[in-house]
């Protein structure tokens, strides 16, 4: 298991937690689909986190929980 911001830091879509906090906050991080505001969600192996366009990595704004975690 792996809170939301942590594993934001982790796939190197932000680079502080601050920065983590602040895209979760502003609704740009979605989990299984559904907008997510709370940084301290714990994700699981099957959770799928998108990205808003702007802050994708190479233009990928979709991950697997489980290929990062497992």
């Amino acid at each position: 298991m792996i809170k939301l911001d942590q594993f934001l830091k982790l796939i190197g879509v932000a680079s502080t937690g601050g920065q983590a906090k602040m895209m979760i906050f502003d609704g740009a991080v979605k989990v299984n689909d559904v907008v997510e505001t709370r940084r301290g969600r714990k994700l699981v192996s099957g959770d799928k986190v998108t990205v808003e366009q702007e802050i994708s990595i190479n233009g990928v704004t979709s991950f697997d929980v489980a290929s990062f975690i497992d």
